[in-house]
C-alpha cells in the first residue's frame, strides 16, 4: 500500500474534456480511492476568464511527493497546459498535489499541505468530500471541518454531467483509459 494523495484538478478552457482526461490519466500514478464532484465556481484572479470547473481525487500512490509533482506537472504539458507569469491565468488543466498523507513539506515549489487549503472554499470542500474525517497535518480540523468552516464564501456550483463522467472514468477497470 502506498501513500494517500490528494490531488486538485480544475479548467476553464473546454473542462468538459480535460477534466476526465486528467482523472483517467491519474490512474497511471496509483490507484484512485474517491472522486469528488465536479463544480463550478469563479476564477481567481484579477484577469477576467471563464468559470472553473474543479474536481479532486484521492490516489493512493507509491510515488515520493516529489515523483508525483513531476508526474502531475508532465500530466499538464501533456493536456495542454502552458504555464506562464500569471498563475492564474486560463488553463486547459492545473493539478495540484494538495496533502500527502500526514507529510509536512516546505521545500522550493512544493508546500504540502497546499496553504490554500486553509483559504479557498472551493479545494476545502472537494477534498473534504473525499474524506472528510482525515486530519490537516498541521491544524489538526478535519477536513469536513475547514469545508463547513470556509462553506459559507464557496460560490460553487455542482456540474452534475462532468460528475458522472469522471466518476464513470475511475470506475473503469485499470488499463481502460478511454475518454467516455
Amino acid at each position: 500500500m502506498g501513500e494517500q494523495a490528494f490531488i486538485s484538478l480544475g479548467s476553464n478552457i473546454e473542462p468538459e474534456r480535460y477534466l476526465p482526461q486528467a482523472v483517467g490519466a491519474l490512474r497511471q500514478l496509483g490507484q484512485l480511492q474517491a472522486v469528488s464532484a465536479a463544480y463550478q465556481n469563479p476564477a481567481v484572479g484579477a484577469t477576467a476568464q471563464p468559470d472553473f470547473l474543479n474536481a479532486a481525487v484521492l490516489l493512493d500512490t507509491m510515488l515520493s511527493p516529489q515523483a508525483l509533482r513531476r508526474e502531475l506537472r508532465r500530466l499538464e504539458s501533456r493536456l495542454g497546459r502552458r504555464r506562464t507569469a500569471d498563475k492564474f491565468a486560463p488553463r486547459t488543466i492545473d493539478l495540484d498535489l494538495v496533502l500527502y498523507g500526514s507529510k509536512v513539506i516546505e521545500e522550493a515549489g512544493l508546500h504540502i499541505p497546499d496553504p490554500d487549503l486553509l483559504v479557498r472554499a472551493h479545494l476545502a470542500v472537494l477534498v473534504a468530500e473525499l474524506a472528510p474525517d482525515f486530519r490537516h497535518p498541521i491544524t489538526g480540523e478535519r477536513l469536513a471541518a475547514i469545508a463547513s468552516r470556509l462553506a459559507g464564501s464557496a460560490r460553487m456550483t455542482l456540474h452534475p454531467a462532468v460528475t458522472k463522467l469522471i466518476r464513470v472514468l475511475a470506475d473503469r477497470p485499470a488499463g481502460d483509459e478511454g475518454s467516455g
